[in-house]
């Protein structure tokens, strides 16, 4: 099954380039050209990732769409696209999980969407996690999954 990932951003051609290439790696990709319009299909369709651009109708437009993706019960996987990176730690402190400065090649762009998206669903695993009750003659289980860097 395809990783379906919520693209938004209101530059057309990077909106495209983007889809097209990730595409190309195997993700499901949908998108949208403002927070308004993400919002919206945030709403109706589950997203294991949202990627948005900071900057569309907006200065902040990005952290509105951060804050829908957050409040949805399926909790996406949130990243700030943009070309101003001096956005400081701000965009940790408004919800977003990464930060990726356009322009971003692809090698570098996949290898940090894949390790978000093992972070990300790694901490939902663990939030829902719930702890085996042992009794005296068993053994807590051992955690012996160790995870490869991409």
């Amino acid at each position: 099954m395809k990783r379906r990932i919520l693209l938004v951003d209101d530059e057309l051609a990077i909106l495209l380039t983007l889809k097209a290439v990730l595409e190309l790696n195997g993700f499901e990709v949908a998108t949208a050209a403002s927070a308004k319009e993400a919002k919206q299909k945030l709403q109706v369709a589950e997203f294991e990732m949202v990627i948005t651009d900071m900057r569309m109708e907006s200065e902040t437009a990005g952290y509105d769409v951060i804050h829908a993706a957050r409040q949805q019960k399926y909790n996406p996987a949130t990243a700030i696209l943009t070309a101003y990176p001096s956005l400081g730690n701000d965009w940790q402190t408004r919800g977003a999980h990464s930060l990726l400065v356009k322009p971003v090649n692809t090698p570098d762009l996949l290898r940090q969407l894949e390790a978000l998206l093992v972070t990300h669903q790694d901490t939902k695993a663990q939030n829902h996690k719930v702890e085996p009750k042992t009794t005296p003659q068993s053994k807590p289980a051992r955690n012996s999954s160790a995870h490869k860097a991409v």
